[in-house]
């Protein structure tokens, strides 16, 4: 790959789960497109579809940018959602605050940060109450 940079940005509709998946599957493309490893496409396709499914569920959508440049694949997830308000809860494997309608659809599992997280080499999260959370991940290319 060239040392140039691509950015690329995604809106995340909210409460719409027909939608879901459309971001992390146009960033998936896209990688394979250029040529990226698959465990690199593999690991950044979970991330942010975990964290898209995360907008959908509890944000009332958000957005997704992403950087690509000679090492890495930075993404960056914001949304104005309600914030978490315990975020070392929330990053427990199996916590969820996800209603029972959104769990029978096979959703809200308590996976989604904690995978996040797993799948990705650099994993950040700021979030506050009543203002939304920001997650910054980064997945270095394999050389």
């Amino acid at each position: 790959m060239s040392a140039s940079v691509l950015q690329l940005h995604y809106d995340v509709p909210g409460d719409d789960f027909t939608r879901a998946g459309e971001a992390s599957s146009a960033i998936k493309n896209k990688l394979k497109q250029m040529g990226i490893a698959p465990d690199v496409i593999r690991n950044v396709a979970i991330a942010t579809y975990e964290g898209e499914i995360n907008m959908v569920i509890h944000a009332n959508g958000g957005t997704i940018d992403v950087t690509i440049d000679a090492d890495a694949i930075s993404l960056v997830l914001k949304d104005t959602g309600a914030g978490i308000p315990d975020v070392e809860l929330a990053m427990r494997e199996g916590y969820t605050t996800a209603k029972e309608e959104i769990r029978a659809l096979g959703f809200g599992a308590g996976m989604g940060l904690p995978n996040m997280k797993k799948y990705t080499d650099e994993f950040e999260l700021k979030s506050e109450v009543g203002q939304g959370t920001e997650v910054n991940m980064k997945v270095y290319l394999k050389k």
